[in-house]
């Protein structure tokens, strides 16, 4: 394994319910990369929408993480702890003039094609009952994925502005991520696909921000039969957790590893420690999504 204490990886999941596959291939892979490298692994929930989040769920993934060997790093961050600084990064924004207050409707956005057209631009960021959105430039953002390769994205054109807080007085996920990612000073982000699309605007707010910007890794995300994402909203089953070392290893072959047959009679800890031996980031698929079915 090459020795590298620099780096510092994350999982991040949001406690709607208890962990499903979907989720355990994410925390897998982030986890596998860090102690492959040698470097920490931290965790942090991402607690910001309280009308969809069960009081158990956080507790629930917790303790699956830790039946499954997935032991992290240092003390958990909750997001609903971190208020005062995402209310920071906006003031350091709008000192910068880069806010705009907006009472578009998302129906509205989806009638126009799905991209923000900056048609309040110029509204004052006291109008009530208005979101708050960052504006975008007409520039291209361009990164190299680890698994996925080069990327490129053109938020004018491809996003329009977006929103940093909610109408409902929520902050939105991209900027909390951004702000948290350079809190805990991560280095390397292993996370799945469908948040692939996001990075070119979180890459923008750690520019404007003065942030640091972690290396990017997207692996695939696993769907049900219908092309879903398993998720609660679509009735992903809750891992079972009688199952451990079954899961990780369909987890690692998910992840295009070969673990070795032997180790289905061996411990989680034993799967785990194999998996960050032999760790290959470029054999993991770069499709985005793959069908649980297809490798069951």
């Amino acid at each position: 394994m090459r020795r590298n204490t620099g780096y510092i990886g994350r999982f991040a999941p949001s406690p709607s319910g208890p962990l499903h596959f979907g989720s355990l291939v994410a925390a897998t892979a982030s986890f596998l990369d860090a102690r492959h490298h040698h470097g920490k692994w931290l965790l942090r929930m991402e607690d910001l929408d309280p009308a969809r989040e069960p009081p158990e769920a956080a507790g629930q993934i917790l303790a699956a993480l830790e039946l499954h060997g997935l032991h992290w790093d240092g003390p958990v961050l909750f997001q609903s702890r971190r208020l005062d600084a995402y209310a920071d990064a906006l003031k350091t924004l709008e000192i910068q003039q880069r806010l705009f207050a907006c009472t578009c409707s998302r129906q509205q956005i989806q009638a126009d094609g799905g991209v923000y057209d900056g048609r309040c631009r110029f509204r004052k960021l006291s109008h009530a009952g208005a979101a708050l959105r960052v504006r975008v430039e007409d520039t291209v953002i361009t990164f190299d994925d680890r698994i996925q390769g080069s990327q490129s994205q053109s938020l004018e054109r491809d996003c329009g502005d977006f929103v940093l807080l909610r109408k409902d007085g929520l902050f939105a996920y991209q900027l909390a991520v951004v702000v948290d990612d350079a809190e805990q000073g991560i280095t390397d982000i292993v996370r799945g696909s469908d948040l692939l699309d996001s990075t070119a605007r979180q890459k923008f707010l750690q520019g404007l921000l003065q942030l640091p910007a972690p290396r990017y890794a997207h692996v695939p995300v696993a769907v049900n039969a219908r092309g879903q994402k398993l998720s609660k909203q679509h009735f992903a089953r809750p891992l079972d957790l009688a199952q451990v070392v079954p899961s990780l290893l369909l987890a690692l072959d998910f992840l295009g590893q070969r673990p070795e047959p032997a180790l289905i009679s061996g411990s989680a800890q034993e799967v785990l420690l194999w998996g960050a031996e032999h760790w290959d980031i470029q054999a993991v698929p770069k499709l985005a999504n793959i069908r649980l079915d297809d490798i069951a």
